[in-house]
C-alpha cells in the first residue's frame, strides 16, 4: 500500500510568509497591516493574512499605477 501526500495550499499566511510571497520585507508587511492597507485576522496575539486579501492587495497595486 502506498500513501501519497498532497500539498495543500495555505489559506492563511503569517506576516513573514506573506512578506516572502509578496517579495517585500517583513516590516513593510507589518506597516501595511498597521495602516489598514493589508487586511488581516487577529486571534489572540497571532496575526494571519488571508490569501484572498493578499490577492486583493496585489490587484490594488496594479490599478494604482
Amino acid at each position: 500500500m502506498t500513501t501519497t501526500t498532497r500539498d495543500v495550499a495555505p489559506l492563511l499566511y503569517t506576516p513573514e510568509e506573506a512578506a516572502q510571497a509578496l517579495r517585500m520585507g517583513r516590516s513593510t508587511v507589518y506597516e501595511l497591516m498597521a495602516d489598514g492597507t493589508l487586511k488581516f485576522i487577529k486571534r489572540g496575539r497571532s496575526r494571519r493574512i488571508r490569501v484572498t486579501d493578499l490577492e486583493t492587495f496585489v490587484a490594488s497595486l496594479a490599478t494604482a499605477n
